[in-house]
């Protein structure tokens, strides 16, 4: 009795180990005595106890994040860049087959990988052209892992970090950059008003009746003020037509 309910725990544990149940983005990449058979799942996957051994593969998307690397730009600048990095297994076999340590690998690639980008540019393509920047760093890193399986699918840097000489440098250029804009518009404007009044002189001066309106209209705004007492020029211009006149009527009452 004892015997027979050893050989059905034995049994169980037997079948038990032959048996296995996989998630629907993992599969299992299968040895029997040490040769690849090929990958398997989802779902129940039989194995023939103490001859196949089975590895587990994500297929899910694995966002790694690269350590911040010490890196000397073309110009001469020394950065610290860390970025992230999207990759997903699309061949188990391989990430199993031909590299140790798929997940290890990767990282170390992108890694160095960062250095190398960031070192053949200079500190302004690096701030300003980061998209381009990126996208090399996807292609490299993706034409590198693709005999391993692994497919590449976004690269992005996160963070750049600058020496404080380098920072006070670029708030001073920043700020110098601002007041020639200024200066710039301030110039500009002056330049539209003095063309403007130009114009309006022009035009003053082959109609002189329309300084006489512009006079009246001072009159009105001046006059709109609260004010107590006002004291205003008077243009002789403004009653020159009267004079003409009052001379025609002494002309005509002496004739």
């Amino acid at each position: 009795m004892p015997l027979t309910i050893f050989a059905i725990v034995l049994i169980l544990i037997i079948v038990a180990s032959a048996i296995r149940v996989l998630k629907e983005y993992e599969r299992g990449v299968i040895f029997r005595l040490g040769r690849l058979v090929g990958g398997k799942g989802p779902g129940i996957i039989l194995l023939i106890p103490f001859i196949d051994r089975m590895v587990k593969v994500s297929l899910r998307t694995v966002v790694m994040d690269v350590p911040p690397q010490d890196v000397i730009t073309k110009d001469n600048v020394s950065v610290q860049v860390n970025a992230v990095l999207y990759f997903r297994v699309l061949n188990p076999e391989k990430c199993i087959v031909e590299v140790e340590n798929y997940l290890f690998a990767t990282s170390q690639l992108s890694q160095t990988t960062l250095r190398s980008i960031v070192g053949q540019v200079e500190l302004d393509e690096l701030l300003m052209e980061r998209d381009k920047i990126n996208t090399r760093l996807q292609e490299i890193i993706d034409q590198h892992s693709d005999p391993w399986g692994i497919k590449v699918s976004l690269v992005e840097v996160k963070h750049i970090d600058l020496p404080e000489e380098m920072k006070r440098a670029m708030a001073k250029q920043a700020e110098a950059e601002r007041e020639r804009r200024a200066k710039i518009i301030a110039a500009e404007g002056e330049f539209q008003a003095a063309t403007k009044l130009t114009a309006a002189a022009k035009i003053i001066d082959e109609s002189p009746s329309a300084l006489q309106l512009r006079f009246l209209q001072t009159l009105v705004e001046v006059g709109s003020e609260k004010n107590s007492t006002t004291i205003f020029p008077v243009p002789i211009d403004l009653f020159a037509p009267f004079i003409k006149k009052v001379h025609q009527e002494i002309q005509r009452a002496e004739k």
